[in-house]
């Protein structure tokens, strides 16, 4: 494995094969991606820490869509990927639409886990508010931290794997206040992607008791791509918003079988 630093951005470079980009979610980074590694053995693998975010936490400058989408094509770019399939996590679900409708030469396919196309309006405000007390310091971190585990992993995970439940939670305590708030703020205002315009085949795969992204939701998501070669939307039981984490072999199946197909 090779780590790249690029512009105080951090970067996994890994394998060898048909080059895959995965794009973490809001409190997420590199290592969400760990658990499906074994779908993506024969693949040459590139794992970002966004923004503001994982080891890229001191990123200047504002956080948004559009900074996020040019650093992935910036790292590809730099990486000499020229067309590559794309993984995303929910925030990075977004980031991953903006450069399959931008850029539809780089994007071979998607594999969207826990997908959205922007946040409804109830949850841009609660994304206001939640940079707002990250900002208070260490102890609403931790109070954010508690709530998000009760809210976006399942009652099955919060029961029966408790190493999947630490994940999450290391995951979103690793955060820097200050830069989690920015990148909530960076959430708070995404804008669609044109995602009429979007032709890569798509997997879409969320839980059934995400919250975030609910099996209703990313149907109806499905049907807004009308351009797609081929769109295929997965419901994994008993899962919420982490379905990587929480359902990793569920998720490698389905991802091992998308990306068979895409050769």
């Amino acid at each position: 494995m090779s780590l790249h630093l690029f512009e105080r951005v951090a970067v996994e470079d890994e394998g060898e094969g048909d080059a895959v980009v995965c794009v973490h979610g809001l409190g997420g980074s590199s290592n969400t991606w760990t658990p499906l590694m074994p779908a993506l053995a024969r693949h040459r693998v590139v794992r970002i820490d966004l923004p503001g975010s994982g080891r890229s936490q001191r990123a200047e400058g504002a956080l948004t869509m559009a900074r996020y989408a040019e650093t992935v094509r910036s790292v590809c770019t730099r990486l000499g990927i020229a067309r590559a399939h794309f993984l995303g996590h929910s925030m990075g679900t977004i980031v991953c639409q903006h450069l399959a409708a931008e850029a539809p030469k780089l994007v071979r396919s998607l594999a969207l886990f826990g997908p959205l196309i922007t946040p409804p309006e109830p949850a841009r405000a609660a994304m206001r508010a939640r940079a707002a007390k990250a900002r208070e310091g260490a102890v609403a971190m931790q109070e954010i931290v508690e709530t998000l585990l009760k809210a976006a992993v399942s009652a099955d995970t919060r029961e029966r794997q408790p190493l999947a439940v630490a994940f999450v939670r290391e995951s979103l305590m690793r955060q820097d206040g200050e830069s989690y708030a920015r990148s909530c703020e960076a959430l708070a205002e995404a804008a669609a992607a044109a995602v009429e315009l979007i032709e890569a085949p798509m997997l879409l795969v969320t839980g059934d008791e995400d919250g975030v992204a609910p099996p209703q939701s990313v149907r109806a998501m499905a049907e807004r791509f009308h351009a797609a070669r081929s769109t295929r939307v997965v419901v994994l039981p008993r899962c919420g918003h982490w379905t990587p984490i929480e359902r990793s072999e569920d998720c490698v199946r389905e991802l091992r079988g998308f990306l068979s197909e895409q050769r």
